[in-house]
């Protein structure tokens, strides 16, 4: 796959704050200050390799916006990465971050490099460099620009940021406060590896519970028996179509980079994962046909079809023939403005990357907030919350004659763990984030969610800016 050197993603959702900007009474001046890149650090970085020889390496951070700070995004290794794609996908963050209501501003990063070239030891120093890096120029901190793992990076480069802060930062008490997807050891939340995965199953869940809109599209209410293809079986895709499947819906096909997988019939999940694994593949795996060609997955008939690996898939060229009835954006900028504009007119239902992929960043939240408070979500209240309903059910049983048995006396008066804690408040956000751009979506009388999204977004950023006194 050669990238496309003419696409610009950040163009791309500039085009689509200019089309929101249409039913918003908003200053122009104020729109370019909400549009552009606050700041972009581009920096260069020497890797010396085994054999002598030095590699130089291509880096990126950029800060979309300050209207709230800190800066929140993610950092991804991939060779695809560039100065447009980083912009574009700090410049979602920004409109993520004020759709579901999380205090950041928007930010990305990246390395361009193929992590799968680089052993482990090559990358932990590839990570503390380009941590250092960004330390000297007052890139990330607690306060300033907290990091999270994307496409390429996971909870351990997440470690090696931490560590890499903390040693240059020792006087700071809230130093893992600079980087979220930790693990657990260190100071990670409970909830993070899944958490995009899940926060896409509740946007999907919400959307196809609305009867007024499957109507529109011919389908039925709730995910019972819905047939979804999925693109990309990393960790948000997985998740996804984990909790689908928990759901009742049905998972006919996934496409990957390296060869797809079809089964009317539908596909175990977990069992195909543990086939990835272990054969870096789909090729061989019995119970599905393997299909070389992964990006014609994308156009078999299916109720769903979730793009959860890289932006710029589903584009002109490809549009007309999509025939799902709801697409869900889990990768970020999966579907071009081009594309869009096709799929509307066939009725298809988009359900947009800035809202859908959010579980990450509102997760993210969490974690900071845990790192901040320096107490782990839960810890204080659990116990008494045990007691307090166990006398309760006493109390009822004493009044009433009758027994609860083990199992339910357990479920009842359980405390809520820091699991239990970060799911409920992702689902309340990712609920409540849906009713209300679709809300705004049908109130002014538009058919594209994302343009409803973005409406919410930049009337919420807006009053940020006025409420600083920068614009009036």
């Amino acid at each position: 796959m050669v990238k496309n050197q003419e696409y610009s993603l950040f163009d791309d959702v500039c085009e689509a704050v200019d089309n929101a900007a249409s039913y918003v009474d908003i200053h122009p001046g104020l729109l370019d200050q909400i549009k552009f890149c606050n700041s972009v650090y581009k920096f260069n970085f020497p890797l010396k390799k085994e054999d002598g020889t030095y590699e130089v390496l291509e880096g990126y951070r950029v800060q979309h916006s300050h209207h709230k700070l800190p800066a929140k995004g993610g950092i991804r290794y991939s060779s695809y990465v560039d100065e447009e794609e980083v912009k574009g996908l700090a410049a979602l963050m920004t409109y993520k971050c004020a759709l579901v209501n999380i205090p950041y501003g928007g930010a990305k990063g990246g390395v361009s490099i193929d992590p799968s070239k680089y052993d482990v030891n090559q990358l932990e120093r590839i990570t503390r460099r380009y941590t250092s890096e960004l330390i000297s120029k007052k890139f990330i901190g607690p306060a300033i620009d907290v990091p999270a793992p994307d496409y390429g990076t996971s909870s351990r480069e997440m470690a090696w940021i931490a560590d890499t802060y903390q040693a240059f930062n020792p006087e700071a008490i809230n130093a893992k406060g600079c980087v979220t997807g930790k693990p657990l050891s260190q100071h990670g939340i409970r909830g993070r590896t899944e958490a995009t995965g899940l926060g896409v199953f509740f946007g999907i869940r919400e959307a196809v519970d609305v009867k007024e809109d499957m109507d529109e599209l011919g389908l039925k209410t709730g995910l019972e028996g819905k047939t979804v293809i999925i693109q990309g079986l990393g960790n948000v895709g997985y998740h996804s179509a984990k909790y689908l499947s928990q759901a009742g819906a049905k998972i006919i096909a996934v496409a990957e980079w390296n060869g797809g997988i079809t089964n009317e019939e539908g596909l175990d999940i977990e069992a195909l994962k543990a086939y990835q694994n272990q054969n870096k593949g789909f090729k061989g795996y019995e119970n599905g046909a393997f299909v070389e060609n992964s990006k014609s997955l994308l156009t078999l008939e299916c109720d769903i079809l979730i793009p959860a690996a890289l932006e710029n898939q589903i584009t002109g060229d490809n549009a007309e023939d999509i025939k799902a009835k709801i697409i869900a954006e889990a990768a970020n900028g999966p579907v071009t403005q081009e594309a869009e504009r096709i799929l509307l007119k066939k009725n298809v239902l988009i359900l947009p990357d800035m809202y859908l992929n959010a579980g990450g960043v509102t997760v993210s939240y969490f974690e900071w907030l845990k790192n901040l408070s320096r107490v782990s979500f839960g810890k204080l209240e659990k116990r008494y919350d045990r007691r307090k309903y166990e006398n309760l059910l006493d109390s009822i049983e004493k009044a009433t004659g009758n027994s609860f048995t083990q199992e339910q006396r357990e479920l009842i008066a359980r405390g809520a763990d820091e699991r239990d804690l970060v799911n409920s408040g992702l689902e309340e956000t990712m609920v409540n984030a849906y009713h209300h751009m679709n809300g705004v979506r049908k109130d002014k009388g538009i058919q594209s969610l994302r343009t409803a999204g973005f409406i919410v977004a930049l009337e919420r950023i807006a009053i940020s800016y006025m409420e600083l006194g920068i614009f009036p």
